[in-house]
């Protein structure tokens, strides 16, 4: 069996993508697969040997300095054929595990570059400097490896011509994980957002609009960055129609858009965010919920182009407010919308594609 090593310093062990998508459709696949990551303990998951490290606290410079070079020193011993690693401070230790034996995989989740433009915990003097220098050391490093797996058709873009093996694999949702067949009747007036809370997510303007609202809800799961920004968001008059749900694992996911009349992506414009594919969008597609997004053209050509929801300017609290209230008072529209999604997702959003060009890349890479 082909040794596979998957290894992040900075995601959970039940990470979305790397552990649930990935790592369990290698395994599936018949490779012997580990997931080497900072958790709390070893166990064996759906055929995936998840490798608990230590945690080094919470602080970013222990992460990206004892904890990558713990994860470093585990990885190395198990003497994987691939190794496929998923963190750019990662790439401190790329070259590291590379011999002429194995191979190794950058799964580039974001332009990095361009997101430390808009890092709050980088001096915004210093944020161009940074991307510039990142920039240069990823694609210096990147250039010596033995393939790429980009998260967008954008970011595939930004590695082709610097490595030779470059390919695009999306997360998108898997088939059947959070469709549902919840009578439209049945639902409440509630919307709901689900990921990173964050002002960078369009999460205050979020609040804002709700402030606009009678008798809706919204319903948040996911961590706030930083840490006190919920208290930023205590203060708005829309809070008082929030529903908190904190940090939830998938099935409390399935249950919130189960209840959902719409789900929320309104994210700024910044350079990060108009080329990126955010899974939550393909996840509230997938359980048959209408979409409320930003107005960027890939977005407007996903969304609008599959006619399953609206689109609007993410920087203003009334336009978000007037697309729920929409969605909320047009029901047949509504379930319109969201069964359009569901069909996009069933025909081209899933997991099952990407499942075989992941597979294909692989075999390529070991014959």
């Amino acid at each position: 069996m082909i040794k596979v090593c998957h290894i992040s310093s900075a995601h959970p062990s039940k990470d979305i993508r790397i552990f649930i998508k990935e790592c369990t459709s290698l395994a599936n696949a018949g490779f012997d697969v580990s997931f080497v990551v900072p958790t709390e303990k070893s166990e064996l998951v759906n055929n995936v040997n998840i490798i608990a490290v230590e945690k080094n606290g919470n602080g970013r410079l222990k992460r990206m300095t004892k904890t990558v070079w713990k994860v470093y020193k585990k990885a190395k011993s198990l003497n994987a054929d691939i190794y496929h690693f998923h963190d750019p401070e990662l790439l401190s230790i790329a070259l590291l595990l590379k011999s002429k034996n194995n191979r190794v995989i950058f799964d580039a989740h974001e332009d990095v570059s361009k997101q430390i433009l808009e890092k709050y915990w980088i001096n915004r003097y210093l944020r161009k400097f940074v991307s510039s220098l990142y920039k240069m050391v990823e694609n210096f490093i990147t250039k010596r490896l033995d393939g790429i797996v980009a998260a967008t058709p954008y970011i595939t873009t930004r590695f082709t011509g610097i490595n030779k093996n470059v390919i695009n694999i999306n997360n998108y949702p898997l088939l059947n994980e959070l469709s549902n067949n919840t009578e439209w009747k049945s639902k409440k007036n509630e919307i709901c957002y689900i990921g990173g809370v964050s002002e960078i997510r369009g999460c205050k303007e979020i609040i804002e609009a709700m402030g606009f609202l009678n008798n809706v809800k919204l319903n948040i799961a996911g961590n706030y960055s930083p840490d006190n920004f919920k208290d930023e968001l205590s203060k708005i008059n829309g809070w008082n129609n929030v529903i908190e749900h904190g940090v939830v694992g998938r099935s409390e996911v399935a249950e919130i858009l189960k209840k959902s009349k719409a789900g929320l992506v309104t994210f700024y414009g910044v350079p990060n965010h108009i080329d990126a594919q955010p899974n939550k969008m393909f996840e509230y597609m997938s359980a048959g919920v209408p979409v409320i997004g930003s107005n960027f053209p890939l977005w407007e050509e996903i969304i609008l182009g599959n006619n399953c929801g609206i689109c609007v300017n993410p920087e203003n609290p009334k336009e978000i407010s007037q697309a729920i209230k929409f969605i909320i008072d047009n029901d047949d529209k509504a379930q319109e919308m969201g069964n359009n999604g569901r069909k996009a997702v069933i025909e081209k959003y899933n997991w099952g594609g990407e499942e075989k060009k992941l597979l294909d890349f692989y075999k390529n890479l070991i014959t």
